[in-house]
């Protein structure tokens, strides 16, 4: 950190010693006792203007305690089949970490349908996870390799990508939106792999919804991209698609790599997310009924990206032709 960042982290410390006591209390379940971190990562999402920093900081405190994120952890997606439902439907995983200790999260772009669910609850999940990554991924990787690790790494894997996955260009700004907003600078990179052709057309629809800073994270690797991840990461750490020499079918991928697909259940990080849910939920029950039910986060997302998103899809749909009507149909909704 230069003098000037640490000039401005002290000024959006000092503001945040002002805010209201709720919001007080939401921000120390945010930085669990990384603060300087916490600040600098919205310093930077807001290229260090402090006033800016701190609107956005403020700004997600509400959004927190408005829609109870703390609290997100007690709360299992219910009924059971449900919850597999969307971990077979939303693909991610923990494979390992990096070299100098960062968390490597695996995400299933190209195989994930996000269409045996409703979108209430993919976006709880999806901040379930965000939330024990920061509250508990995170300070035990910190504690196991000796100094802050604040950040993770995501490798992002498109096989089986299809243009049909366009569909979902809703709900996927909605979560990238959450992303955004709330939990900004949490991933120093991102790397996709297994592009398949149709990818440089999905990627016309998505690459405006990105922020720069995003976008300026991306980097693209042939093939499953394993020799590059290797230079930053272990072969252990490696995600099972990257361990191939080439990409596989939806089919042949599952059977293929059987237990060590990272996005199984019954991979150690989500039998531990799971776990931790039912405790938590459980300790909370005995004090207080969890009322069972869809978990409602209110976000809205730009009607602009929205709108400039499905004019681009429709541009891009009328390239290839087959498959046009269906997809159309879902643009209508948007």
């Amino acid at each position: 950190m230069g003098i000037n960042s640490q000039e401005a982290i002290k000024k959006l410390k000092a503001l945040m010693d002002h805010v209201d006591q709720p919001l007080k209390k939401s921000f120390q379940n945010l930085h669990q006792g990384f603060l300087m971190e916490t600040l600098e990562r919205f310093l930077k999402a807001r290229e260090y203007d402090v006033s800016k920093a701190h609107k956005m900081l403020v700004d997600c405190l509400k959004w927190r305690v408005e829609n109870e994120i703390d609290k997100i952890l007690r709360k299992p997606i219910f009924p059971a089949d449900v919850y597999r439902a969307v971990r077979d439907s939303q693909l991610v995983g923990l494979s390992g970490y990096s070299k100098e200790g960062l968390p490597v999260f695996a995400i299933g772009v190209g195989l994930s349908t996000l269409d045996k669910a409703n979108v209430n609850d993919y976006v709880q999940s999806h901040i379930q996870i965000n939330e024990y990554r920061d509250r508990v991924v995170l300070p035990s990787a910190s504690k196991k390799y000796g100094r802050s690790i604040t950040t993770c790494v995501k490798i992002l894997d498109m096989t089986g990508l299809k243009l049909s996955a366009l569909g979902n260009v809703k709900l996927l700004t909605i979560l990238s939106t959450i992303d955004d907003l709330n939990y900004p600078e949490r991933t120093t990179a991102y790397y996709i792999v297994n592009a398949p052709y149709v990818f440089s057309s999905c990627w016309k629809v998505v690459k405006p919804l990105l922020h720069e800073r995003t976008k300026r994270k991306i980097q693209v690797l042939p093939g499953c991209g394993r020799d590059e991840l290797l230079k930053i990461m272990d072969y252990s750490s490696l995600p099972h698609f990257c361990k191939r020499e080439s990409s596989l079918s939806s089919s042949r991928a599952s059977g293929h790599q059987g237990s060590q697909n990272c996005y199984s259940l019954d991979q150690p990080f989500h039998q531990q997310l799971y776990n931790y849910i039912k405790q938590q939920s459980l300790m909370t029950e005995a004090v207080e009924p969890i009322r069972k039910g869809s978990f409602h986060v209110n976000l809205q997302v730009p009607v602009s990206k929205s709108k400039g998103a499905a004019k681009t899809i429709e541009s891009e749909l009328r390239k290839y032709g087959s498959g046009l009507s269906d997809t159309l149909i879902e643009l209508e909704i948007m």
